[in-house]
């Protein structure tokens, strides 16, 4: 099998037909400036010891040398054998709320743009452990399920926003219940991580996390907003603040935080509760506790090992380039003398 390492770099590819445009270019305005200069007879007496072909040698040569280092700089591989990795980990599930209360900005720039920001950063801390999402407002749905491909985990999470769910409400006991028949029957550890301001919360959440503790899921929660209330702002479609969302009577509604539901679920679930705030890294402090939790192998992946081949385009590269520097642009006298030699052989003729 082969690859490149880094096959972004293979972009700067494109520079070659535009240096070759340029180089055409070069030599057709010199020609014109010669032309206006002296009479066309003249050219060979002018310049006599230049040699148009040894010019366009040197630039081929380095053309060629350039093109083998960009793709020495991508870095080709050849993959040498195959071998199977054991996957080791833990199971974490984070229930994002996307309910309106979550635009509130007493957490800069707001609520949700902050827990994003954190859950972004988790990702970027697993190595090993499978991720899932779950988004609810009045309804949970899984934005993307247990998976240790990163890079997608953090592309659908950078989707999420307040339209992503459209009932209203905070469905704190759907989502709990949606995680725990989303864990499959590997024999991993599990944590699920609430991140809500846990307010106008529905269902059964008591039940929903007994069924979470039965099965040994340990339940986490962050709660994001002020216990006093803050208002929640509205805006137009070209992002400018209107004012702040109001209730049927013409009232300011405040969005306030309820901690004590939140510390209640992680007290049950045999977790912990944090609050959140604009400074701390509060997902830091709970992943500290999942590195705790003994990994456990749930699958078995075959991984392909590669091995450097970027020094067979290195080493031409360079030769070629040395090859640049012996070889002038000035015209050689042996190729002189055959010329001439040609052209009376071809008068003979």
């Amino acid at each position: 099998m082969f690859k490149f390492a880094n096959p972004e770099y293979l972009i700067a590819l494109w520079i070659i037909p535009v240096l070759i445009v340029l180089f055409i270019l070069f030599n057709k305005n010199r020609k014109r400036l010669l032309e206006k200069f002296a009479d066309k007879s003249l050219h060979k007496s002018i310049i006599y010891s230049f040699s148009g072909v040894k010019s366009k040698i040197k630039f081929t040569l380095i053309l060629a040398a350039l093109s083998l280092l960009i793709i020495a700089y991508a870095n080709p591989q050849v993959g040498t054998k195959m071998q199977e990795v054991k996957q080791t980990g833990i199971d974490v599930y984070i229930l994002l709320d996307v309910s309106r209360s979550m635009q509130a900005e007493d957490i800069k720039p707001n609520r949700l743009e902050k827990a994003k920001y954190q859950i972004s950063n988790l990702i970027q801390k697993l190595r090993g452990d499978r991720i899932g999402l779950i988004i609810f407002s009045g309804e949970a749905y899984i934005q993307f399920p247990l998976t240790t491909d990163y890079s997608a985990a953090n592309l659908f999470l950078s989707a999420v926003d307040f339209s992503s769910v459209p009932q209203p409400g905070t469905a704190i006991a759907s989502a709990i219940n949606m995680a725990v028949q989303s864990f499959d029957s590997a024999a991993t550890d599990k944590a699920i991580i609430i991140i809500t301001d846990g307010e106008d919360h529905e269902g059964d959440i008591d039940n929903a996390v007994e069924k979470a503790t039965d099965k040994d899921i340990k339940i986490y929660t962050i709660g994001l907003g002020s216990p006093e209330g803050v208002p929640i702002p509205v805006y137009d479609n070209r992002g400018n603040e209107i004012g702040y969302k109001q209730d049927n009577n013409g009232q300011t509604i405040l969005t306030k935080l309820n901690e004590n539901i939140l510390k209640k679920i992680a007290n049950d679930g045999n977790g912990k509760y944090y609050r959140g705030n604009n400074y701390e890294d509060y997902l830091d402090k709970i992943y500290s506790d999942l590195s705790k939790l003994e990994q456990a192998e749930y699958g078995v992946k075959k991984v392909t090992d590669y091995e450097d081949r970027f020094y067979y385009f290195l080493a031409p590269a360079i030769l070629l380039l040395l090859m640049e520097i012996f070889v002038t642009d000035k015209r050689s006298p042996f190729f002189t003398r055959l010329n001439r030699k040609l052209g009376i052989e071809a008068e003979e003729k």
